[in-house]
């Protein structure tokens, strides 16, 4: 089906803004950099050291999950691992439920993600949503609309 013919039940970016996340990025980079001081590494390990604390910052400033709903099915992307959109078409989903679940304990975290309960897509919080495909995939989808996408994806499975 054309995207530009289906209908569109539900959108949502969300990105890394938890405040305790980005204090302890920036206190790594923080104590990284003073490790860096010049005397206390060579100038080819500093320059090492402080690409790798920026491109960890960058990553985390650009990662983006985006969750969208039509009649076709789920689309899910967590941009800069996804270049394309992973694809869930509606006929193979069996059931949905939105869910407050543990990111580290069921997961080990918040990202792409997977577990014997299947992959999970998140970002932040501990609410999602758990479809339970019928090729027998689970897959979590974390958000903060968590209701909102249940019912989009009910909707559109109608």
């Amino acid at each position: 089906m054309n995207e530009s013919t289906t209908e569109s039940y539900f959108h949502e970016t969300q990105r890394f803004r938890q405040p305790w996340l980005w204090g302890l990025l920036l206190a790594v980079a923080v104590v990284v950099g003073g490790s860096l001081y010049p005397g206390g590494v060579s100038d080819a390990g500093a320059v090492v050291g402080l690409t790798v604390v920026v491109a960890v910052l960058a990553l985390f400033a650009v990662a983006t999950l985006t969750t969208a709903v039509r009649d076709d099915g789920i689309s899910v992307r967590f941009f800069p691992f996804h270049l394309r959109p992973r694809h869930v078409p509606i006929d193979a989903i069996e059931r949905v439920e939105a869910v407050e679940y543990s990111p580290i304990g069921e997961y080990g975290g918040w990202g792409v993600r997977w577990s014997a309960d299947g992959w999970a897509y998140n970002v932040s919080g501990s609410d999602g949503v758990r479809i339970e495909r019928q090729d027998g995939k689970p897959l979590l989808i974390g958000s903060q609309r968590a209701d909102e996408l249940a019912a989009a994806i009910e909707r559109a499975r109608q």
